[in-house]
């Protein structure tokens, strides 16, 4: 979604908050979440945008955030982006003054706890190998069997280049071998976790939309 969509979007629902997210993955799977824990994403006036990956944030900040439309903003990230979401939370005067003095700050804790601070939470690697982790590969593979897609998923993991890779890179390998995979599965692999097992950047970005 380009940035001035997503404030159209806003806009015409009248928004309260927006959660940027990178993809329409990572858009499924906390829509997804929010259905998991009961929170009515529309009647809380929150909409879940995908802004097409995190190089563009700085622009959907500006147009959304406090200078722009007056939004509550919050996100998630995968965590090898955290330099394009630092600056954009720079530029917007919003991170803590004594991080924005440290460039050197890219990838340390201390710059994630700023940020998850902010609203804005980051995914490991990202939010499919979030979620495999959660699951666990047996769990996954459930998932996949689910969907008619085993047999899909056993060629590619006996493919040269992939079957001497571990099943959860694999299985990562797999979901991302398409766009529409990777749309379709973020959803149902939330569906699929056990009570207490939700990765915490979905849990996190959650209890940011209510705060």
């Amino acid at each position: 979604m380009l940035p001035d969509d997503a404030l159209t979007l806003a806009t015409t629902v009248n928004a309260a908050a927006v959660v940027l997210v990178e993809g329409e993955s990572d858009q499924g799977a906390v829509e997804a979440m929010a259905r998991r824990q009961g929170l009515d994403l529309a009647a809380e006036r929150v909409v879940v945008v995908p802004m097409g990956g995190a190089s563009g944030i700085s622009r959907f900040v500006e147009l959304l955030g406090p200078q722009g439309a007056g939004l509550r903003l919050c996100g998630l990230f995968d965590e090898a982006e955290i330099g394009y979401v630092r600056r954009a939370m720079e530029r917007a005067g919003w991170f803590p003054r004594y991080l924005r003095s440290r460039q050197e700050l890219f990838e340390d804790a201390a710059a994630r706890a700023g940020l998850a601070a902010l609203g804005f939470h980051a995914c490991v690697r990202d939010l499919e190998d979030e979620l495999i982790r959660a699951l666990g590969a047996e769990a996954v593979l459930g998932v996949v069997a689910a969907e008619g897609e085993l047999a899909r998923f056993e060629s590619l993991a006996q493919q040269p280049d992939h079957r001497d890779e571990p099943v959860e890179d694999q299985l990562h390998r797999f979901l991302g071998t398409r766009s529409g995979r990777k749309i379709h599965y973020p959803p149902r692999l939330v569906d699929a976790l056990a009570p207490g097992r939700e990765p915490a950047c979905l849990i996190e970005v959650l209890k940011s939309v209510r705060a």
